[in-house]
């Protein structure tokens, strides 16, 4: 997540006129960067519209409220994870699950803060934010059913959910690995796991191998 590079009001203490678009997109920017250290329910209009040097009220020009704003700042951190972990379309189907996984937890624990916050946060029980999080599942649920076809695995409707349920596993994991790792998931639970913390590789490993033993329960299931 890029930073938002030159604050819009200067020394002098006039702001700089952007397009409606670039404005937008600079209050939405910062409010992902503020997530970083805080949870989004204590990230106020106040704050924002003092970093971007503007009017409260000129933030409700482009949000309707503060909920709607939040949930920009969520939609806009969801598009941007699936897009830096958007699959490999030249490898074979385990290298590609490979490197969308590695994608994945380069993007995490890159802002632990920011990925702790919407699974685990207050916000993650608001129907609009379970919206945005329930699409964003559906989405790499649908990429990697989509790519099982070219190894002889049918994804029926029980093998759709086993891969549903394995984009859960690696949520959940995710999080306790972190703070296995030591790295610093605040503002969320502190809960760390017991025992010694993988390695990034054997984490990687461990979320990749998980697909297939899944996807194989699945076939069995559906075999009975």
């Amino acid at each position: 997540m890029g930073t938002v590079s030159g604050n819009s009001s200067g020394k002098s203490g006039r702001r700089t006129r952007l397009s409606p678009q670039r404005r937008r997109a600079q209050l939405i920017e910062l409010g992902v960067e503020l997530l970083a250290s805080r949870p989004l329910e204590q990230i106020s209009v106040e704050d924002i519209a003092d970093r971007a040097g503007v009017s409260r009220g000129l933030l409700f020009h482009y949000f309707a409220s503060k909920h709607d704003f939040h949930v920009a700042v969520v939609q806009h951190i969801s598009s941007d994870m699936l897009e830096r972990t958007a699959p490999d379309e030249n490898l074979d189907p385990m290298e590609m699950l490979r490197g969308t996984v590695v994608a994945y937890v380069d993007y995490v624990t890159e802002r632990p803060g920011t990925y702790v916050s919407m699974l685990r946060g207050s916000v993650s029980a608001d129907p609009d934010m379970r919206s945005v999080f329930e699409a964003t599942r559906r989405a790499m649920v649908e990429r990697t059913v989509t790519h099982l076809p070219s190894i002889g695995i049918d994804p029926d409707a029980t093998v759709r959910l086993a891969v549903r349920g394995w984009v859960a596993f690696v949520e959940d994991i995710t999080i306790a690995w972190l703070q296995q790792q030591g790295i610093s998931t605040s503002p969320g639970p502190d809960d760390p796991e017991g025992g010694s913390a993988l390695t990034r590789e054997q984490f990687v490993d461990l979320a990749v191998a998980a697909l297939p033993a899944v996807v194989a329960s699945a076939q069995f299931a559906s075999s009975g």
